[in-house]
């Protein structure tokens, strides 16, 4: 349980691997996921480094798989997924592999090459088709008594001195060609085409219905059917060449009826018989794919393990005799036992008769910081780090984060009915988390929502109970236990004024407060409703704030302590804790004080009447100023000797403020007087009184000026004490938010549900359906992931600057092991690069 609290230790250590069992022993290095190697080649170019040519090779063999499982997508062909991790390929295997997937790229290229020519061809005969089809229906049109349409045409194309010269020579022929365009290139293929011959050819065009498959890329496209009529060589090589400039398709197209049947006919067959071979080459393509989608996701994981131990293996030394290799590492220090029978198990798998040497170093390097969690505890861990990971052993709000986080959460968030929601929510991504995890998505918000499914969970059930607290369920109270107010009001009463006020000084109160939360009659008080809860949440925000502070300030006690930072625990954390004990805590009392020694019905001058404002006495107290009575007749203060405590507790807080200032930077300036007289061997040099500046695991102040050593501690100082004025007051988000919650939901209610609950009969039944529907849009929407998501922003501010400010400095680095589970779960065999 100790690496909960602290990060674990760590050891820097060296490893000595025979060059024929390194390979195996760190493949089991990486199934274990405790090692982070270092790179001793730094400055070695990664082209030249020894292992540079296998990463190449598993770099072609990613390529070929990212290929095939591009052309499975494609087909829609499922991938099987077993969720086991095959382990990785010992090096002879490499070759086997490299065949098997060029024999399958080669084979599927190959076949995809057939078919975009298989595919090309049948385009052709397609359009073909067309051309003899649509082109047929023009040319009966001619010969079914149409031809003055075709002498009109005729003359039109005719020039004077051709029809001239005609009249001697007989008729004149019209030549043509035909063929296929996009559909949406037609308008501008026809105005070019009037533009360039000057009006004299003559366009016929005919849509496709069908859309046609593009062989190059799948596409289906649509097109036209065309046919122009022209007079001249001239014309005919102008027509010609906007033909090419538009990538428009020409076919020949025969003049006589009985040779325009028998190309038909000869299309149409020739389209059977490539269908048939089509439907073939599918086949084969089909059955190619599905045999490597049995087997693709197994070979991802194969060739990214390789690829992660030769980048491994890159990162180690060669000894002078080129047989052993050198790697230095962190390592946790309870697991060394388990990471020395890894080792084992790879040189036994090797064959090789020398064992692995394992030596731990001396260093004065940080380790990296390693904190253990599990599927629960790692999304609280998670908010931690992105703050910043902690200095090395340095204390782990996480634990604590799991509590506070969520409390704090439903104190702003607090309804019994949309904590509700949001704990099923939770609860459901909980149960089914084994389906949703396999279900990999590239959507951001889901994985968020589902990485935090334990806070979520936790943050809906916190704000059930805060919600039954403050008996709120959806802006409406509960009445479990029957209300200990007695009011003689009618209905009519209650339904109409709309200055309803309750007064515990009345006989209308019992005298006894009501079991659990808050009485459910205060929902009828519509006029001090809102004065009421707002005192009563403004001082627990307050309380909970304050508390939390301290509870911030003790846990840098342990840092101090851990690290036998004994100047920073006597010149820091003993005056701060004072600080906050003698003014903020003393604040907190007097709330408790009032709460218990004035009621609406004590006895005067104890009556809610004579009850000072906390504000006031506090405000008062630093000022050294006399309180002033709240009424005539009324005591100043509260208890007897309160302004002698209170001027005492002033001046022990002005005093623990040149303690802060001046008592560690006085103290470590003697030390260095003294070294500089005798050598100090009690152990109270500079690295007994460093701060945690340089990541907790000693000082560092030896190397500082003095100037900046008062100039840090002065500004460390000046933060503390006004930041504990600041943060007090910034806990009152948790009142505000909590007031803007209720406020929302009371609006949604009164302005939306309501209106659907005041209809009568079946017309009233519909309309109350359509606005359940509407208000049931917006609470979802709007309070419980808008106000969830501004409270959760909150709440972790409160946890970063407010609470972790106190004793976090989160200035380490993370622990980065060699694991084949990350390199896997990436999608990225760049194992090595963990500097």
């Amino acid at each position: 349980m100790g690496s909960l609290f602290r990060s674990e230790e760590m050891a820097l250590c060296q490893l000595f691997l025979q060059s024929e069992a390194a390979y195996a022993c760190v493949s089991e290095l990486g199934e274990l996921g405790l090692v982070q190697f270092r790179d001793l080649n730094p400055d070695v170019n990664a082209f030249q480094r020894k292992f540079v040519n296998e990463v190449r090779r598993c770099d072609e063999m990613e390529r070929k798989l990212r290929y095939l499982e591009k052309e499975i997508k494609k087909d829609g062909i499922p991938m099987l997924d077993t969720g086991e991790s095959p382990e990785a390929p010992q090096p002879r295997e490499m070759i086997d592999l490299e065949a098997t997937f060029e024999k399958l790229e080669n084979e599927l290229r190959e076949v995809n090459q057939n078919a975009e020519a298989l595919k090309r061809n049948f385009l052709e005969l397609t359009e073909l088709k067309h051309i003899l089809r649509k082109t047929q229906v023009f040319f009966d049109e001619q010969e079914g008594g149409l031809n003055h349409t075709t002498e009109s045409m005729t003359r039109a194309l005719i020039t004077d001195e051709v029809r001239t010269a005609g009249a001697s020579m007989g008729p004149v022929q019209l030549g043509f060609v035909a063929g296929v365009i996009l559909r949406e290139k037609l308008p501008a293929f026809e105005r070019m085409l009037w533009r360039a011959c000057r009006g004299n050819v003559f366009l016929r065009q005919a849509m496709i219905e069908s859309p046609l498959e593009d062989p190059t890329n799948g596409d289906q496209v649509y097109k036209s059917v065309f046919i122009i009529f022209f007079q001249g060589d001239q014309l005919k090589t102008r027509v010609k060449k906007i033909c090419e400039g538009f990538r428009a398709t020409l076919y020949p197209c025969p003049e006589a009826p009985a040779d325009r049947r028998e190309m038909a006919m000869g299309v149409m067959t020739r389209i059977e018989d490539l269908n048939t071979v089509l439907g073939q080459t599918q086949d084969h393509r089909h059955r190619v794919l599905v045999a490597a989608a049995k087997n693709l996701k197994n070979w991802f994981v194969k060739v990214r393990k390789i690829k992660a131990i030769y980048h491994t293996l890159n990162l180690f030394n060669l000894d002078v005799t080129q047989k052993c290799l050198i790697a230095e590492c962190w390592v946790p220090l309870l697991d060394i036992e388990t990471i020395q029978l890894a080792l084992r198990r790879g040189t036994e798998r090797s064959g090789s008769s020398v064992p692995p040497i394992l030596n731990r170093m001396q260093t004065f390097e940080n380790p990296p910081t390693y904190n253990r969690t599990n599927k629960f505890t790692k999304a609280f861990q998670a908010l931690i780090d992105a703050y910043g990971v902690a200095s090395y052993r340095e204390m782990n709000p996480a634990p604590y984060t799991i509590i506070t986080f969520p409390f704090l959460f439903a104190v702003m968030f607090g309804d019994l009915g949309h904590g509700a929601i949001m704990a099923l929510f939770g609860l459901w991504m909980i149960r089914k988390e084994k389906g949703l995890a396999a279900q990999k998505t590239d959507n951001e918000i889901w994985n968020i929502f589902f990485a935090g499914r334990y806070i979520i969970f936790l943050m809906g059930a916190f704000s059930m109970y805060t919600g039954l607290i403050y008996n709120d369920i959806f802006s409406k109270s509960l009445n479990i236990f029957g209300s200990h107010w007695h009011l003689s009001y009618n209905k009519s009463t209650v339904w109409n004024n709309n200055f309803l006020q309750l007064s515990p000084a009345t006989s209308d109160y019992e005298g006894t407060p009501y079991p659990f939360g808050l009485d459910p009659i205060w929902q009828v008080a519509t006029s001090n409703k809102i004065v009421f809860q707002n005192a009563y949440k403004m001082k627990i925000s307050i309380i909970f704030g304050v508390l939390h502070m301290i509870f911030g300030v003790i846990m840098s006690w342990h840092n101090h302590t851990y690290f036998r930072n004994r100047l920073s625990l006597i010149y820091e954390f003993i005056p701060q804790l004072v600080f906050l004990l003698v003014l903020f805590f003393y604040m907190v009392l007097l709330m408790f004080i009032k709460w218990n020694r004035y009621e609406a019905t004590n006895a005067f001058p104890m009556t809610e009447a004579c009850a000072p404002s906390i504000l006031i006495t506090f405000i008062d107290m630093v000022l050294f100023k006399e309180s002033k009575a709240p009424g005539k007749d009324c005591n100043v203060y509260m208890f007897w000797g309160q302004s002698f405590f209170q001027t005492v507790f002033v001046l022990i807080a002005l005093a623990c403020i040149p303690v802060m200032l001046l008592g560690k930077p006085i103290k470590i300036m003697q030390a260095r007087k003294l070294a500089n007289v005798q050598p100090i061997t009690g152990g109270s040099s500079d690295a007994e009184v460093g701060g945690m500046s340089n990541g907790g695991g000693g000082g560092h102040h030896d190397e500082e000026e003095m100037s900046e050593i008062f100039i840090h501690q002065g500004i460390h100082t000046i933060e503390y004490v006004l930041g504990s004025v600041s943060h007090t007051a910034s806990y009152l988000r948790l009142w505000a938010l909590s007031l803007a919650h209720a406020q929302l939901a009371e609006v949604l209610w009164t302005m939306v549900l309501s209106l659907g609950l005041n209809k009568e009969g079946w017309l009233g039944g519909i309309f109350l359906t359509v606005v359940f529907a509407f208000w049931a849009v917006l609470t979802v929407g709007i309070l419980v992931l808008m106000e969830g998501l501004s409270a959760f922003l909150h709440t972790l501010r409160l946890h970063w600057v407010e609470f972790q400010s106190k004793f976090y400095m989160g200035q380490g680095y993370a622990f980065a092991p060699f694991s084949f589970d990350s390199i896997i779960e990436n999608g990225s065999a760049a194992a090595g690069e963990t500097e």
